[in-house]
């Protein structure tokens, strides 16, 4: 109760520090506090999707980075996805590349002492605040990633505790080495929550730590509207440990009067019918403020991942909130199913039509990142929505007709918008039977981000749409 109480006292300080545009004992410019209607959240009018500055927003993005704040051209990046409509951003808070510091001081005989700061890490975390803000970028925050603790990673970080001056193995429960993958739940780190099956007391100690860390981050970035945040990359840890964080910021939310939506990433999301850990989620928005399905994006391809993406969807609108995709992978084929980019180009559209908030390509090796192709899709996306908004359509799948599997993807308002995707060419015939009088529309080459050759249908009958040719097409129609 000691250590939670001086947290709380450390952040109130934190917070008041940055609020007079002071951190790390340098004057900064700082944004001031947004209120909590300008602030990001979901939408008032469509808890689907989310609004930003008053204003419904749908979340585009593709970085080369996950933990952009580490980069050392990060304006250049942030304006490059700004040009192309990008508004979406993950950010880890790792510090396990090349380049990449650590957010604790490096004494002179190279171990660290987790009571000091290093000041570097949180100018860069400060500037990314900053320059997003100031783009109307969103990020969305992960604040603890599973293999920034693991094999090789484990052996030069500041947690090691033959890397600190601050605690032993025998006082941390803290091993020397964890060769193994994440995915197996070694890592006592991600057990410090009371309650939790392999909790130990002794873990208490890492566990204020933990929240000191956590506490400084918020301080730097509660006062920003544009921030989301998700408790993990891919966790397959009991769902207690992301809870006890959602709850931490959650409560230091409120005690500084703003509004801040959390959730978790499940690893086993990829299969979201079969996962406790995901219907726990779906079950509970009291705890989840949003779904971020980004594993779906992986090992499904085609038909599957558009059906299990509608299962989640679906789902959710028992107690409707955004679904995030946070990565969408698609670099090439590997052993856990990132597809080709290709295959991201068509999970990309398939996330939009079916109804998700936001959807981002995951950065290379196991993403195609912001290079040409996803920069057309970003761009494409943005063309549609200046006919069409995603938030005015719905999947009407029922409505195409001769469709082979997997070819092509609808969504529509019915007698006012179409929206048709075609993965790799192909004809499929749209029922307007219902609907009357004139639509007319373009063709919209994703590849250049161009629209082409004009559409154009009367009411009253079923017409066949071709695509002009091969590759990922989309045909806009709407009414005269």
């Amino acid at each position: 109760m000691a250590t939670l109480r001086w947290v709380k006292i450390a952040l109130a300080v934190a917070f008041v520090t940055l609020a007079c545009g002071i951190a790390g004992g340098q004057a900064m410019e700082r944004e001031p506090v947004m209120a909590n209607d300008q602030r990001i959240r979901p939408w008032t009018e469509d808890a689907r999707y989310w609004q930003y500055r008053g204003e419904p927003v749908l979340l585009l993005g593709g970085s080369r980075e996950d933990n952009l704040f580490q980069i050392s051209d990060l304006e250049e990046h942030l304006d490059l996805l700004a040009s192309v409509g990008g508004n979406y951003i993950r950010n880890t808070m790792s510090d396990r590349d090349e380049g990449n510091v650590y957010p604790y001081r490096r004494l002179d005989d190279g171990r660290y002492d987790l009571d000091q700061w290093n000041d570097e890490y949180w100018r860069r975390f400060a500037e990314l605040l900053r320059l997003t803000h100031e783009r109307d970028i969103i990020v969305q925050i992960e604040v603890w990633d599973r293999f920034d603790l693991s094999r090789e990673n484990w052996e030069r970080h500041p947690y090691r505790p033959s890397n600190n001056i601050n605690y032993t193995g025998d006082e941390s429960g803290l091993a020397e080495h964890y060769p193994d993958h994440p995915a197996a739940d070694r890592q006592p780190f991600y057990h410090t929550i009371p309650g939790m099956d392999q909790y130990r007391p002794q873990y208490d100690l890492l566990r204020s730590y933990q929240e000191r860390f956590v506490a400084k981050m918020l301080s730097f970035s509660l006062p920003y509207g544009n921030v989301l945040y998700c408790m993990n990359n891919e966790t397959s840890t009991d769902p207690r440990w992301g809870q006890h964080w959602m709850a931490f910021i959650k409560e230091r939310g409120r005690e500084a009067g703003l509004d801040v939506f959390v959730t978790d990433m499940f690893d086993d999301g990829w299969r979201p019918e079969q996962s406790e850990k995901i219907r726990l989620a779906l079950d509970h928005p009291e705890l989840y403020d949003f779904i971020d399905i980004s594993q779906v994006n992986s090992r499904n391809f085609g038909e599957d991942h558009w059906n299990r993406l509608r299962w989640v969807i679906e789902e959710v609108s028992a107690s409707p909130r955004p679904v995030n995709h946070t990565k969408i992978y698609s670099a090439g084929e590997t052993s856990f199913g990132s597809g080709t980019p290709q295959d991201g180009i068509e999970r990309f559209w398939r996330n939009l039509l079916a109804g998700s908030a936001s959807s981002r390509f995951h950065r290379p090796t196991a993403g195609i990142g912001l290079n040409e192709l996803s920069q057309a899709c970003l761009r494409s996306a943005r063309m549609v929505e200046e006919r069409v908004r995603m938030w005015e359509i719905e999947p009407r799948m029922e409505l195409l007709g001769d469709r082979e599997e997997n070819e092509a993807y609808l969504a529509a308002r019915p007698g006012e918008a179409w929206v048709l995707f075609f993965c790799n060419g192909g004809s499929v015939t749209l029922d307007l039977t219902a609907a009357s009088g004139q639509f007319s529309g373009h063709w919209l080459d994703i590849r250049k981000a161009e629209w082409s050759a004009e559409v154009n249908a009367t009411g009253g009958e079923r017409i066949t749409l071709t695509a002009p040719g091969d590759g990922p097409w989309l045909s806009v129609l709407t009414r005269e």
